[in-house]
């Protein structure tokens, strides 16, 4: 993919260049990189960086795929399957065929198969640019769900969709019953593959009891869900999907407490870096994307462009208002068990459909050629109309998301947090009704005994103290008074024990044990996060 290792090391640092600085600016990170790449790619003399679809496929999409599939709430995804899957399928099959038919009809030289192959690539919005830029506003839990549900199985939609377009073009035919056939023995096949690599995975995982090799494991078990689903022609993507679905479920009776602490944060890493170079790596196509069009008129590429893109924004607000409010015109039960959303709330999801690297990868993995050896009709032009669609779409899109929802007024419904609270308070009661019980059948020391019930009410009446209400600002599990003092003696606590190691009385490693202890505590009092 890249010539060198001074490349690569060159990358990484203008990744964590570009992410320090999308933390100063209000900008979401994929539109910081796709801008920085952009920018680079420009600079004479920097090395050509040359996107491998190959690579993309098996390197890069399941590790981004499956934590995000791992962290996905199943009860969530579970009650809002049915607008997943109108977008996840319905969408991309509907943008697939409008973009196939106007990119013909707008591109004279361009056949209706190629127009489909270019609707199948532009048609899935960007799991990783989705949930990034989600991430940083604060919007209600269903729309969340509902966009990271998308994006996590449209991409197989949409990349069997690619597989059919571009057989239709390499022989010359097209059967809708059989492709219909295929696309649910593909997705079938996929979702099976998962489901056994998830069942056996957590098999060998669950009797081990050692992070490292744990971690080892978690790090494997998407490309062992990928392969073997590409291998036999089924949908890998889905097969990550489902494992990584499966596992969130079963993830805390699979693995200990020490496991689950350590892999947070090489995911988090892992996520960090792959997506950095993902983002940025498409953003460094452009110069050989233009180099590969130098015969073509600039003002009419600039006329295809904005056409194919302000179509593929338009196709996904037309399709999400009928998909909607239409089943619930219909369905008198469904209407009574889900009433018809807001208006607002549903423009939001119609304006959040980012595209990324799945479509750039699917681009770059059309053959050059078709048997015969004849050129694939319009290669070069639908690669340049991808990147096209991948920018305005990241940036014009994501830049304008937050505008959008502060101009609409929509705000978090604080689902999440209000759960979050009750589930605490729960589980602190039940412990602190065990403790009674234990105290009355065995004998234990009085004071030990005190100072747990002393600690658990503590948390107990903070958390009813803390009863969020709708028109008041998002705040932690704890009152502001309580975080503030715990953070001023937790920070007392760190100068303390750092101060005990500067003078020798104890040693590097007793510091490293207290400090995750207060490390730990600090976490309990953040605010959760979105």
């Amino acid at each position: 993919m890249l010539n060198n290792l001074e490349s690569v090391l060159g990358l990484l640092i203008a990744i964590a260049a570009l992410a320090l600085l999308s933390r100063k600016i209000p900008i979401p990170f994929p539109i910081v990189l796709v801008i920085g790449g952009l920018l680079l790619g420009i600079i004479p003399g920097v090395p050509a960086a040359r996107l491998n679809p190959d690579l993309v496929f098996l390197l890069f999409l399941p590790p981004l795929l499956y934590p995000a599939a791992l962290f996905t709430p199943w009860r969530d995804f579970q009650a809002n399957l049915r607008p997943i899957m109108l977008l996840a399928v319905g969408l991309v099959l509907f943008t697939t065929v409008a973009v196939g038919y106007l990119a013909h009809w707008l591109i004279q030289d361009l056949p209706l198969a190629a127009g489909f192959v270019l609707g199948a690539i532009i048609s899935p919005p960007d799991a990783i640019a989705a949930t990034a830029i989600a991430e940083r506003l604060r919007l209600p839990r269903r729309i969340v769900t509902v966009l990271e549900g998308e994006s996590l199985v449209n991409d197989a939609t949409a990349l069997v969709a690619f597989r059919f377009a571009v057989a239709a073009i390499a022989t010359g035919s097209f059967s809708l019953a059989h492709a219909t056939g295929q696309f649910f023995i593909v997705a079938l096949g996929g979702i099976l593959v998962g489901l056994i690599v998830g069942v056996v995975t957590a098999w060998i995982q669950k009797p081990i009891d050692d992070p490292p090799i744990e971690i080892t494991i978690s790090l494997l078990t998407p490309f062992a869900a990928y392969l073997p689903a590409d291998r036999l022609g089924v949908s890998g993507v889905l097969a990550v999907v489902t494992v990584g679905l499966y596992h969130g479920w079963r993830l805390p009776d699979l693995t200990s407490s020490r496991t689950r602490l350590q892999a947070g944060p090489v995911w988090e890493m892992i996520e960090f870096v792959l997506n950095g170079f993902i983002f940025l790596l498409i953003g460094l196509q452009l110069p050989q994307i233009l180099r590969a069009l130098s015969g073509w008129s600039i003002p009419l590429l600039c006329w295809y462009a904005a056409a194919i893109s302000l179509a593929v924004i338009l196709i996904r607000i037309l399709w999400v208002f009928p998909a909607s409010y239409l089943p619930r015109l219909l369905s008198p039960s469904l209407r009574k068990r889900d009433p018809y959303p807001g208006w607002k709330t549903v423009l939001i999801v119609g304006w959040t459909g980012m595209r990324g690297v799945v479509s750039l990868a699917a681009a770059l993995a059309l053959p050059i050629s078709i048997p015969g050896g004849k050129p694939f009709p319009g290669r070069d032009l639908i690669l340049f109309l991808t990147f096209v669609v991948i920018l305005v779409t990241l940036v014009v899109q994501g830049l304008s998301l937050p505008f959008l929802i502060l101009r609409l007024g929509v705000k978090d419904d604080r689902a999440a947090e209000k759960e979050e609270r009750e589930a605490r308070l729960k589980a602190n009661q039940a412990a602190l009704a065990r403790l009674e019980e234990l105290a009355e059948a065995q004998h234990i020391d009085n004071d030990l005994r005190q100072r747990l019930r002393v600690e658990y009410q503590d948390r107990i009446r903070q958390l009813e103290a803390c009863e969020p209400s709708e028109d008041e600002e998002p705040h932690g599990l704890f009152s502001s008074d309580y975080e503030r003092l715990s953070n001023e003696a937790l920070q007392v606590e760190r100068k303390t024990i750092i101060q005990l190691r500067n003078q020798r009385i104890i040693n590097d490693e007793v510091l490293r044990r207290i400090q995750r202890d207060l490390d730990l505590a600090e976490a309990r009092l953040r605010r959760p996060a979105h």
